[in-house]
């Protein structure tokens, strides 16, 4: 490393925009994939940067384990869980992958390999959790699991009919372990925010039902469907997603269900290549971050505009957070994050400067890990803390060899 121009160490490749991608190296990190280590008494486990989420999950949870935090899919690394300080439905009261990582092992631009944690390189171990691979190249991580008695989740569909309704049901909620919500992006007026919001619980063990007493962890879910071929760009539209969204609020069975882990967590791993869904041409996924006193209005904003457009978000999360991780570019914070997807059309990225402006306005930020056309003005105020983590790199990296070409966009 210490004769290379600059590199990016890449994952599983499911950053969204640029993050894993260097025009001169990008260092794959697939080889990378040994779990080394687990601690039956204490749930920790230690493996290498380039294990799988899936790999972890395939080998663990059949002995009653769980990661303390997952994102959307379970198609990701470890490393790139680090990188991006990943955070799923449990963050308003569990917080962020990052807070389960006891200890990383980081090979630094001048070649050395040191060993991070709150007790050892405190500075550079805050900064290398939601540094989106900056700081050096994460080798192996030890983080800590969570027990789980079963494999089936107490799932809880709860019906909002607007978006105050929606944040009523997530701020009642703040007992359950996880809770999202999916929102319908064309409603307006007072549909405006129409949801559907889904809690869950970890089933214990006494609770299974009678046909499933001896079995708490059933054998591995299928592939899935696959999508064959690129859909035609025409396909998503206003009419398409409109129909899909009413069937989608109109075919829920609400109230308490019993479901496998996977289609809660991870529904659209179900679907190979969904992303073909969006035509050719691909599309562009929009995740930020409000504070909890202007999240509302913030979101509010963003859904108005979008259904002016009539550009429908086919996948739209809305998810309530708790507080910040102390490090400066991690993305939840206190309040609200919304999610949505849209088809790469020239209308498109129109919309997306005036969310832009609304995400300014009410104080967001973008998340760096899906973002793939933010500015550096915008980095700056969404990451106040980015002086800080500038200060990090230039101790330990003041060549910026460790560069992507998302930092190169952002001048970070």
């Amino acid at each position: 490393m210490a004769s290379t121009t600059s590199l990016i160490a890449r994952g599983a490749g499911r950053a969204y925009g640029d993050a894993a991608l260097n025009s001169q190296m990008t260092l794959l990190m697939e080889g990378s994939n040994r779990i080394l280590f687990f601690d039956d008494a204490t749930g920790r486990l230690t493996c290498e940067a380039g294990v799988l989420l899936a790999d972890i999950l395939n080998v663990f949870v059949p002995q009653g384990w769980f990661p303390p935090v997952t994102p959307g899919t379970q198609y990701v690394s470890v490393g790139g869980m680090i990188a991006s300080d990943v955070h799923g439905k449990n963050h308003h009261g569990a917080g962020s992958f990052g807070e389960y990582v006891e200890s990383l092992e980081l090979a630094v631009s001048d070649g050395r390999t040191l060993r991070c944690a709150d007790d050892e390189n405190a500075d550079l171990f805050n900064a290398t959790i939601g540094g989106m691979g900056l700081t050096g190249v994460i080798l192996r991580a030890t983080f800590r699991m969570l027990r789980i008695e079963t494999d089936l989740i107490v799932q809880e569909t709860i019906r909002a009919n607007n978006l105050r309704e929606a944040f009523d049901v997530l701020e009642n909620s703040l007992s359950a372990t996880y809770s999202v919500a999916w929102i319908d992006s064309l409603a307006k007026g007072d549909k405006l925010g129409r949801s559907v919001v889904f809690t869950g619980e970890h089933l214990a063990a006494a609770e299974l039902p009678k046909d499933r007493a001896s079995v708490p962890f059933s054998a591995k879910l299928p592939n899935g469907r696959k999508v064959p071929f690129d859909l035609p760009g025409m396909t998503l539209n206003r009419f398409s997603v409109s129909a899909f969204n009413a069937l989608y609020v109109g075919s829920r069975k609400f109230g308490r269900s019993l479901i496998n882990f996977q289609p809660y967590f991870y529904p659209l791993d179900s679907i190979a290549e969904w992303n073909r869904i969006y035509g050719r041409a691909g599309f562009v996924q929009y995740q930020v971050a409000f504070p909890r006193e202007s999240s509302f209005e913030g979101i509010s904003a963003i859904l108005r505009t979008a259904s002016d457009y009539g550009l429908g978000s086919f996948l739209s999360v809305l998810k309530l957070c708790g507080r910040q991780r102390n490090s400066p570019l991690s993305f939840p914070r206190e309040g609200y994050t919304l999610t949505l997807d849209y088809p790469i059309r020239a209308r498109t990225f129109s919309m997306l400067l005036e969310l832009d402006r609304i995400v300014d306005d009410h104080g967001g930020r973008i998340y760096l890990a899906k973002d793939a056309r933010m500015g550096a003005r915008m980095l700056e105020r969404g990451y106040p803390r980015i002086a800080e983590f500038a200060a990090v790199r230039q101790r330990f990296d003041p060549d910026r060899k460790m560069r992507s070409l998302l930092s190169d966009r952002l001048g970070i």
